[in-house]
This record gives C-alpha cells, sequence and structure tokens, in this order.
C-alpha cells in the first residue's frame, strides 16, 4: 500500500519486492496535504485530485513500472468518474471501489481514450489546485 509520500517517492525501490503497488488515496492525500479528513478546519482542503497527490500517483506508476509492476488506486477518488481519466492517464490500471460504484466507474473507463487521458494527465499535473484539475477534466 502506498498511503504517504516516502512510498510513492521509493516506489522503484520496492518495485523490485512488491507485486503490485495499490495506492490508498485517501491517507496519500490527507499526508501530502496535512490535511486530516477528520479535522472540520482542513478536512476540505483535502482532495487527491490536487497536482502534488497526482505527481505522487506518477511517481509510484513510473517507479512501479520499472519492474513491470502494476498500480491501483483505492480511496473516495477511485469511484469519481471525473478523475477516472486522469488516474488512468496517469497509468492506473486499476480502480478499487465500493459495489454500488462499479457501474458508474466502469462506464467512466469504457468512455475514456488513453490517448485525451495521457494528455489531460499531463496538464493536470501541472496546474495549481485540485479545482483546476477538476475543472480541466470535466471540461
Amino acid at each position: 500500500m502506498v498511503e504517504v509520500p516516502a512510498a510513492a517517492l521509493a516506489a522503484g525501490v520496492f518495485a523490485s519486492e512488491a507485486d503490485f503497488f495499490s495506492i490508498g488515496t485517501n491517507d496519500l492525500t490527507q499526508y501530502t496535504l496535512a490535511a486530516e479528513r477528520g479535522n472540520e478546519r482542513v478536512a476540505g482542503l483535502a482532495d487527491a485530485l490536487h497536482p502534488a497527490v497526482l505527481r505522487l500517483i506518477r511517481m509510484t506508476v513510473e517507479g512501479a513500472g520499472s519492474h513491470g509492476r502494476t498500480v491501483g488506486v483505492c480511496g473516495e477518488i477511485a469511484a469519481d468518474p471525473v478523475a477516472v481519466p486522469v488516474l488512468v492517464g496517469l497509468g492506473v490500471r486499476e480502480l478499487s471501489v465500493a459495489p454500488p460504484a462499479v457501474p458508474r466507474v466502469k462506464r467512466a473507463v469504457r468512455e475514456t481514450d488513453l490517448g485525451s487521458a495521457r494528455t489531460l494527465a499531463d496538464h493536470a499535473i501541472e496546474l495549481d489546485s485540485a479545482d483546476a484539475v477538476r475543472t480541466a477534466a470535466a471540461g
């Protein structure tokens, strides 16, 4: 499980020992943005589509890929149809969601063009906020 920034940054090192990677985006987001979900004063800042979190997801994918390992994502963002093209564009190949979310996530995956998703992901990691990423992904 990749749930802290250090694990994402060291994914290439861990890839020789791991069979696969699963990114726990709720915790990764909390630790990356110093925004605890349970703290009402900062919880609103915790959005896994923040470019800093997306960069860590990309680093994990790249590190995993150095040894042919796949990367999945679990957490609320995996069930967000707006996020699906961004995650696919970053190289995520598995999305773990609660059963009620499966139909909408499958639809979002089917509607995603890989080339466009990669372009979107490249753009998203250069933006300055999760809101800007959401706008780009929805547009």
